[in-house]
């Protein structure tokens, strides 16, 4: 009967003896650390800013709670042990690993140290990021900037999975735990060949456009929804009954502009995309519409529970240095 008992007793008292045992501090790593670089008990005492006794106490009670011995100490002179050698390279890996730490803390304290993923649609990234990137870095120089362009509908996605921090785009836009804050609003614009009747007028009304071939995005931009809302007839006169089409497709506002540059018809673009540093009239003819002259307004969507409110403020800093032609800076804030 004793017999059993006397393990289960041992047992426990090792148990309880691990449990009161005193865990080692990164102090004492830095001691040991600062011995084995300087040799002498004193000289490691001086770096630590601590007196000798100190650190020699520290380093004994380490030896002691380890059970070996790690420095062999004669007069003058301190030699590392073997097992010493090892456990010293361990120490120095582990307050290497604490000094990462205090980097990623101190990351976390300045929210603008990290980088930030912005999501842009393909109708504003073009136009705009050639002019906010080098306002963000006059802004947030040390911010490093990564860019996801995409479609509206993939862009909600990585917003709410956390995939990106930020996204610019347009509305419509209303998604559950998603903040959005407007920009500015930008006018549409009519694009024309060289040439054509409407440059002698000097702007468009949204009707007239059916009566010419007009150029879309293609299904599932944000864009060419809006502009079929500014004149729903495309959207019925491109699947008419007698077999006319009167409004053909393009990949990206870069091919629209050169095949409305080769006459294959007019088309609604905004108007970033045309005027100030985008305008060309070797190529094109750029007129507005009638008033009130349609609009998208442009957002800066983000998460609720996005933790870097400074990031925030540094995107509505930059964009409000910005010089942005035909903008409308009535909706900022």
């Amino acid at each position: 009967m004793n017999a059993l008992v006397l393990p289960i007793a041992i047992g426990y008292r090792q148990i309880t003896h691990l449990r009161e045992s005193r865990a080692m501090t990164l102090t004492e790593l830095r001691y040991i650390v600062a011995v084995a670089r300087e040799r002498h008990f004193g000289h490691a005492a001086e770096a630590c800013f601590v007196s000798q006794p100190t650190l020699s106490v520290a380093v004994k009670k380490l030896e002691d709670e380890l059970g070996i011995t790690l420095f062999e100490r004669n007069s003058g002179d301190v030699n590392v042990t073997p097992i010493g050698h090892r456990i010293v390279e361990q120490a120095q890996r582990v307050l290497e690993e604490t000094s990462v730490i205090k980097q990623i803390a101190a990351h976390g304290k300045d929210q603008l140290a990290s980088p930030v993923r912005l999501g842009v649609i393909f109708t504003i990234g073009p136009y705009l990021l050639p002019d906010l990137i080098p306002a963000l870095r006059t802004v947030a120089p040390q911010m490093p900037l990564m860019i996801e362009e995409n479609y509206t509908a993939r862009l909600a996605e990585l917003l709410k999975q956390g995939d990106i921090d930020l996204a610019i785009l347009a509305l419509p836009f209303e998604e559950p735990g998603i903040v959005v804050e407007p920009l500015y609003a930008e006018p549409f614009r009519v694009i024309m060949p060289l040439g054509h009747p409407w440059e002698k007028q000097p702007n468009v009304a949204p009707q007239q456009l059916t009566d010419e071939n007009v150029l879309l995005l293609c299904t599932g931009n944000c864009f060419r929804d809006q502009v079929l809302q500014v004149c729903p007839a495309l959207n019925r006169s491109a699947f008419s009954s007698d077999g006319h089409h009167s409004t053909l497709e393009g990949s990206s506002l870069t091919t629209i502009r050169y095949m409305v540059a080769s006459g294959s018809g007019v088309s609604v673009v905004p108007a970033s995309s045309v005027e100030g540093k985008w305008a060309d009239d070797r190529l094109l003819a750029t007129r507005p519409f009638t008033d009130p002259s349609p609009t998208r307004q442009v957002v800066l969507a983000w998460r609720k529970s996005f933790p870097r409110p400074a990031v925030i403020d540094a995107v509505r800093e930059a964009f409000a240095e910005l010089e942005l032609p035909s903008i409308s800076r009535t909706a900022i804030y």
